[in-house]
């Protein structure tokens, strides 16, 4: 009977080592990289696929895929090719199930590797939910995008890009390939309507016209 029990608290003991051991690993592993386990809310990625106008047959690169939703929304619902790049190698296998358990795994493709070794090369859209920084250093590979891409960040605009596309409730940013010198200052400028000067004010106002007296009144 002490042998049983002791058994039961050595599995217990065992387990709570496993499960200690993968939550950091889900955790601390993007935190060592730079990146936070933080994945985005489903309604963004709905949003941020329809404002970047996937195509069936497009192939969606998503950096930092964490679980995978982002690819499998992109194949599910698009009939995309997703590709996701991910650090952390209990996220890929949990981007991978997933994959699997949606029917979407002859679509979806996970690779374990660091986001600045990503193969650009044939992507139709680029999704991001990185911070600044890594969006800089990133640059220099969006640049070389084939012309009619289009890259997708989420939070935060691209430095030096002027967006084609803001949805500024959701924070959603969309460029296009190759990319126009700007910003989101330059975007929204674009787009507000001036306002009228006083003198064009009064010109357009429909006043009365006074009609001097008759020498006969």
């Amino acid at each position: 009977m002490t042998g049983f029990v002791f058994d039961i608290w050595s599995a217990l003991v065992l387990a709570g080592l496993v499960a200690s051991t993968a939550v950091a690993m889900w955790t601390l592993i993007p935190r060592w990289h730079g990146i936070p386990a933080t994945p985005a809310r489903m309604r963004w990625i709905q949003k941020a696929l329809v404002q970047a106008k996937v195509q069936p047959g497009e192939v969606v690169v998503d950096l930092g895929a964490g679980d995978g939703r982002v690819l499998r929304v992109a194949a599910r619902e698009y009939g995309a090719r997703a590709i996701g790049y991910e650090i952390e190698p209990l996220h890929c296998a949990a981007a991978w199930l997933g994959a699997l358990f949606e029917g979407v795994l002859g679509q979806v493709s996970i690779r374990n590797r660091d986001l600045y070794g990503a193969d650009l090369s044939g992507a139709d859209v680029v999704f991001m939910y990185l911070n600044p920084t890594f969006v800089a250093n990133l640059l220099p590979a969006l640049e070389q995008l084939k012309p009619g891409a289009r890259v997708v960040s989420l939070n935060f605009p691209v430095d030096g890009w002027e967006p084609s596309e803001v949805d500024i409730g959701y924070l959603i940013f969309t460029y296009h390939v190759p990319s126009k010198p700007g910003s989101l200052e330059t975007y929204l400028r674009r787009r507000m309507t001036p306002l009228p000067t006083v003198e064009t004010a009064v010109d357009e106002m429909e006043l009365p016209v006074e009609r001097p007296p008759s020498p006969n009144d």
